[in-house]
């Protein structure tokens, strides 16, 4: 400890003496010489202060570790402090000091900032490489409550490098996609999308990465630590990872368990509400008149409605008793159908069989896919014999209030675009040879459009993210022992003053889910803008 805090007060001294000397250079303007400023946090964002915060505290973190006492671990022990709350501690110590130093480095010539950046995010990069390479090899206990983590993680890791290696190679073949892989920010918010992804993924269809059942009790482990053993004569892993909730459940199969929720959800919801923001925007911002007033005014009211009232109002028992949510699903779901017809009619129209063709060859499923989809046992529709499965009638309930609350502000924002674009030279082009109008909204104004949507649609996933983790912590919708992040992080809250582990684990995964959304976001925003 004493060596950590003496090389950071080197440090801090080094930069006041970096920030003394840059702001005695001089420049050269229109009004003649002028001092440089210093570099304040309104001109750096965060993202280059976190960089080189992360890797300052790694470096502060690893000389605490190999150094004899007194250290701060050791320290926090003497308090009484659990082993788990004490790294944590002092990780987040080490990484406030890491966060000032970056902050007085600003002061530093804008090159060697620059070069710190860099090189910090490589050396963040390698550590948390060589952390997950070597604990696959280290011996059960050895590697730590986060090595066997990252075991537990393997297959996700594998699917990551394969997904980065084949991307980066063949990237100038893929377009906007192959470009992201130009931006820092759009890799690092792709790798965190991905990951959970792939966890989604290999935990709901291989049932891999977890290691219990997430809906199990083992007595003896209620609000149990991160690490605790499991009692004799239980099978199956041999500790709670992350330790066990108010009732005795594995926080970390619960955590990975409600990434699958999220993914089955988030996505398809998002995508079901820009079939219905485009299929509604498009003719609204291309006709105009009382098309779009009409359209306007109901999206308007929508929209007026407060969003959580909306949900409980949606979720609630004496609604859904009504049917009120099948019959919603009954009209936002023929909206895929729709689009897709209308595409393939306007490209195909002067073609009848090939348009006849491919209309059934599309359709058909679509159709039964639908079907499936709106029929429910025992709900007001229940018609139709040919049922290939079921969705839980709460995941129903939460997948139709998603896309109804998130259509009307993806129909304004293609409305807007249909609105901007409609004036283009190409579209008075194409309706010079005669085009129909429903060819020239999807396959002229639609293409032209596509960066902006692109964008949107990643962020409107991160919301959808975070609505559903509300309902989840309001207890709507979703069953009260789904293993969602929100309904876990509702059960947690309630002792997070004496036990903080049950409700920190998922609601990183919620943040750092959300947070790799915004930055793959704000990549394809760049990539887009230079394309």
């Amino acid at each position: 400890m004493i060596i950590a805090v003496a090389v950071f007060v080197l440090a801090v001294v080094g930069n006041f003496v970096a920030a003394f000397a840059t702001s005695t250079q001089q420049v050269t303007a229109a009004g003649g010489a002028v001092v440089v400023p210093w570099r304040w946090s309104d001109k750096t964002s965060f993202f280059e202060l976190a960089i080189p915060a992360i890797a300052v505290g790694l470096v502060l973190y690893a000389l605490e570790a190999f150094t004899a006492d007194p250290t701060l671990s050791a320290w926090l022990a003497e308090l009484g402090l659990p082993g788990w709350l004490n790294t944590t501690i002092t990780a987040l110590v080490f990484l406030l000091m890491g966060g000032f130093f970056a902050y007085l480095l600003q002061r530093a010539p804008a090159a060697l900032f620059e070069w710190l950046i860099r090189w910090s995010f490589i050396v963040i990069v390698g550590v948390i490489v060589a952390f997950i390479f070597f604990s696959q090899f280290a011996g059960y206990g050895n590697a730590g409550i986060v090595g066997e983590m990252a075991k537990q993680f393997l297959p996700v890791w594998l699917a990551l490098i394969l997904t980065f290696t084949l991307s980066i190679i063949f990237k100038r073949r893929l377009g906007l996609y192959g470009k992201l892989f130009d931006s820092v920010i759009g890799m690092i918010g792709f790798g965190l999308v991905m990951f959970w992804v792939f966890t989604a993924v290999f935990v709901g269809i291989f049932d891999l990465v977890g290691t219990h059942d997430p809906l199990a009790q083992i007595s003896g482990l209620k609000n149990q630590p991160p690490g605790v053993p499991m009692p004799e004569g239980e099978a199956g892993f041999a500790h709670y990872l992350l330790g066990g909730d108010n009732l005795a459940r594995d926080i970390f199969s619960r955590m990975v368990e409600g990434s699958v929720i999220v993914m089955m959800i988030a996505p398809l919801a998002t995508l079901f509400a820009f079939m219905v923001g485009i299929t509604l925007g498009l003719p609204a911002g291309y006709y105009g008149g009382r098309l779009d007033t009409f359209l306007s005014f109901l999206a308007n009211l929508i929209l007026a409605f407060p969003v959580i009232l909306l949900f409980y109002l949606l979720v609630t028992p004496e609604i859904i008793a009504t049917g009120l949510p099948n019959y919603m699903a009954m009209v936002l779901f023929i909206f895929p159908l729709v689009f897709f017809g209308v595409l393939i009619h306007s490209r195909y129209r002067n073609q009848p069989s090939k348009d006849y063709l491919i209309l059934a060859i599309v359709l058909v499923p679509l159709l039964m896919l639908y079907l499936s989809v709106i029929n429910q046992q025992g709900s007001p529709i229940d018609f139709w014999p040919l049922d290939f499965f079921d969705i839980p009638g709460g995941i129903l309930v939460v997948f139709v209030s998603v896309v109804f609350v998130n259509s009307p502000t993806v129909f304004r924002i293609v409305r807007g675009l249909a609105l901007d674009i409609k004036t283009r030279d190409y579209v008075a082009a194409a309706q010079t040879r005669g085009e129909r109008p429903w060819y020239i909204m999807l396959w002229e104004i639609l293409p032209n459009a596509r960066g902006p949507l692109i964008v949107d649609f990643c962020l409107r996933i991160g919301y959808t993210t975070i609505l559903l983790g509300t309902l989840g912590f309001f207890g709507l919708g979703l069953p009260p022992e789904s293993p969602d992040w929100g309904s876990t992080i509702n059960e947690g809250r309630k002792l997070l003053l004496i036990y903080a582990h049950p409700a920190l684990p998922p609601a990183i995964a919620l943040l750092s889910l959300v947070l790799g959304l915004n930055l793959l976001a704000d990549g394809l925003r760049e990539e887009s803008l230079k394309d």
